[in-house]
């Protein structure tokens, strides 16, 4: 029976859909049967793994019987596993894609499915096309039960952890935070960093508590993503238990949201620049940064400081892996919270980012909001004003045709230096700030990012667009 589908639209981070709604056994294996039409018998296989979300194993499994019908080697993680440890194996074993069932920070009604293409990479907008054309198209799906896969050698389950895990501690200065014996406590959001993230600190001698790790499916009636909303907990324990760090990771662990030891959110925007400076100046190590559209600009500051470029790349991961790839940049990262480094995989790791933090503030022995004050002294302070809202059919036409087809703009009363359409809509001022407007491509959202000098500048100009636009 051949299946047709045009519900399987891939965005920034992969498929995701509404349980029940679109995401359900059809659309799953349809989408396992169009992939292993682009593997055409590869015998090196497809690995894949799966988070904590409901529906996310029997998804998984459904998916292993498609491709051991289809007779391409499933190598089936044999328990929950953080998105970066999926990437992780599939840069190791060396096969063509690499499949997470998850749906990363959305919220609780959501699932979905992450692909990755050789060297654990995300799959960028020319792979997932062919899969949605193949859809579109119809497949017919093959399936086989998984204890009969098992049986006949087509699925076999692993354990990578091990390797990933000796992988992160091979790049950590493991010593100075055993000498530093910080206490840390950590927050998974009832997702599933605890074993990897408390496995490496505990190594590291570090004294970890852990808040939120219960399985829970609903993620608390939070949304699974480390904000300074959705970390308020985490923020009061800091503080109360005196500790040195406080981590949030998201449903797959592959974002980060960091507290100081004063109970501050330490907004993405300052994670990454707290890390390119320290790999620069404190580790003397090279390279450039990439960034995508929303993130912060003092990490231009920062490159030019040291002699090193910043490169500007659409939203989505698999834009910044690709440009890290073709310019060996140091690292790439997202106001979103994920980021990486080079010599790691070519994706987001809030474990390995969480350790690379502790390192941080072991080798130099300040804490966060000093290394901060050191950044902003030497390139001045920036703040970043963030909104999102849900709009209907209606709306979405109206924003489209204003923004993206007569590109009309408001008077934003300060000089503009240019407009850029190349994802979103993004205004450059001529005082080193931003804002951009673009729809989410993982959820029905449109966002505006708006950075200058002061969080009263960056909200004054993002008004003045929310008004122009009739957003609220």
């Amino acid at each position: 029976m051949l299946f047709k589908s045009d519900k399987i639209k891939f965005g920034t981070g992969g498929w995701r859909a509404i349980i029940g709604d679109d995401f359900i056994k059809s659309n799953i294996t349809a989408l396992a049967q169009a992939i292993c039409k682009e593997l055409d018998g590869d015998r090196d296989g497809i690995v894949i793994g799966y988070d904590r979300r409901f529906l996310s194993d029997k998804a998984a499994r459904w998916a292993a019987e498609v491709f051991a019908g289809n007779k391409i080697p499933v190598h089936f993680i044999a328990k929950i596993a953080p998105t970066p440890l999926v990437m992780y194996t599939v840069k190791t074993m060396n096969t063509k894609y690499g499949m997470a069932v998850t749906a990363s920070h959305n919220g609780a009604e959501y699932n979905g499915i992450k692909v990755f293409t050789r060297g654990g990479r995300d799959a960028d907008v020319e792979v997932t096309r062919v899969f949605e054309a193949t859809l579109h198209n119809g497949v017919e799906v093959k399936s086989i039960p998984f204890e009969e896969g098992l049986q006949q050698g087509l699925i076999e389950i692993i354990d990578p952890t091990n390797e990933y895990l000796d992988s992160i501690i091979s790049m950590i200065n493991m010593d100075a935070i055993r000498n530093a014996h910080l206490r840390v406590i950590l927050d998974p959001m009832f997702g599933v960093s605890k074993t990897c993230l408390q496995t490496v600190l505990i190594t590291a001698r570090c004294e970890v508590d852990i808040i939120n790790d219960r399985h829970d499916t609903l993620f608390g009636g939070k949304l699974p993503s480390p904000s300074a909303a959705t970390l308020s907990k985490l923020r009061e324990m800091v503080v109360d238990g005196g500790y040195d760090l406080g981590i949030g990771t998201d449903g797959d662990a592959d974002r980060i949201g960091i507290i100081d030891n004063k109970g501050t959110f330490i907004h993405p925007n300052e994670i990454l620049a707290l890390l390119y400076y320290y790999l620069l100046k404190y580790k003397h190590w090279t390279g450039d940064v990439v960034r995508n559209m929303a993130t912060t600009h003092i990490l231009d500051k920062i490159a030019a400081d040291f002699g090193q470029a910043c490169h500007e790349v659409p939203v989505g991961f698999k834009y910044i892996s690709g440009k890290m790839e073709e310019t060996d940049a140091l690292i790439g990262g997202e106001s979103s919270g994920g980021l990486t480094i080079r010599g790691h995989i070519r994706g987001k790791d809030g474990i390995f980012a969480s350790a690379l933090l502790a390192e941080m503030i072991s080798v130099t022995g300040k804490k966060l909001s000093e290394i901060l004050a050191e950044i902003y002294e030497r390139y001045g302070r920036c703040a970043m004003s963030e909104y999102d809202t849900k709009f209907s059919d209606a709306k979405k036409a109206e924003l489209q045709k204003t923004l993206f087809e007569d590109k009309q703009l408001p008077d934003f009363g300060i000089p503009v230096s240019r407009v850029s359409y190349a994802d979103g809509c993004k205004v450059y001022f001529e005082n080193g700030g931003f804002i951009i407007a673009r729809f989410s491509g993982t959820e029905p959202l449109i966002r505006i990012f708006c950075e200058m000098p002061t969080m009263e500048q960056a909200e004054t100009i993002s008004k003045c667009l929310r008004g122009f636009l009739g957003l609220k």
